[in-house]
């Protein structure tokens, strides 16, 4: 399985599937694909540095919502055009109209963090955003089946003329889970500014537009905490339940590479 073919998680228009073909298509060529490497591993950096501690890997949703972030947000450090721009001024290839069609509404589109308020019984999913307080309604189908009222998601929301769709994947969270993670992208972005002397990411879709891989962040931040957390809550015991201590010596010419 390719990396994506793990994008669509609710209903996505063939077009825009197509689209997203196109895009990873671009993206793996030669002369982008370093562009590619250094998209994902910005995105995706915490489960980097955690390599080497703990076995914890992006889920498939993370790796979905980076993969989007790459399509539609990322600027290449290079000098070259965006995906989305050079898929659009493409002219040794011809793109279908249904295709163009979704390129400057995938451009504006950004990452978000919403509650959901109400789910009806055709699969529609009404959304308030956390930063900015929108709300959004969209045909989620399926997937609204596993979700509950008051759950977060992240995701990424593509507004049309006529309707807002889901850009095809989302992370689920709890409502504990979603306002962390939301007061921890508010503090960075207090901080960015507060370092910059700048307050031009005031404006939540301005912010999640750049960074919004930050978001991404705080929920691999999450999941880790959370693994340890229920790493100190494991109690061991010997065979005959009594509890089971060990003790680990360390010297000062023995290296440890983790604990």
């Amino acid at each position: 399985m390719s990396e994506k073919d793990l994008i669509p998680h609710m209903p996505i228009d063939s077009s825009l599937q197509a689209l997203y073909d196109r895009l990873d298509a671009q993206s793996l060529e030669p002369g982008f694909l370093a562009q590619r490497e250094l998209a994902l591993s910005r995105a995706l950096r915490p489960y980097a540095e955690y390599r080497q501690r703990l076995p914890l890997s992006p889920f498939p949703e993370e790796l979905a919502l980076a993969l989007l972030y790459l399509y539609a947000d990322f600027y290449p450090e290079d000098g070259q055009l965006s995906l989305v721009e050079q898929v659009r001024d493409l002219i040794e290839v011809h793109v279908p109209e249904e295709e163009r069609a979704w390129l400057d509404p995938l451009h504006h589109s950004y990452m978000d963090l919403l509650t959901i308020l109400s789910i009806d019984s055709e699969g529609r999913l009404t959304l308030r955003s956390f930063g900015d307080g929108r709300e959004f309604t969209v045909a989620a189908g399926e997937f609204a089946r596993g979700v509950t009222v008051g759950q977060a998601l992240l995701t990424r929301l593509i507004r049309l003329p006529d309707r807002t769709v889901p850009a095809g994947a989302a992370v689920v969270l709890s409502a504990a889970s979603g306002h962390a993670i939301y007061d921890a992208a508010n503090a960075w972005r207090r901080e960015m500014e507060a370092e910059s002397g700048s307050f031009d990411l005031g404006e939540w879709q301005e912010f999640t537009k750049r960074y919004g891989y930050i978001l991404l962040w705080q929920v691999a931040q999450a999941r880790l905490g959370a693994l340890i957390g229920a790493d100190d809550r494991v109690a061991y015991r010997a065979t005959d339940g009594r509890p089971f201590l060990y003790a680990l010596a360390l010297y000062e010419h023995h290296e440890f590479r983790h604990l």
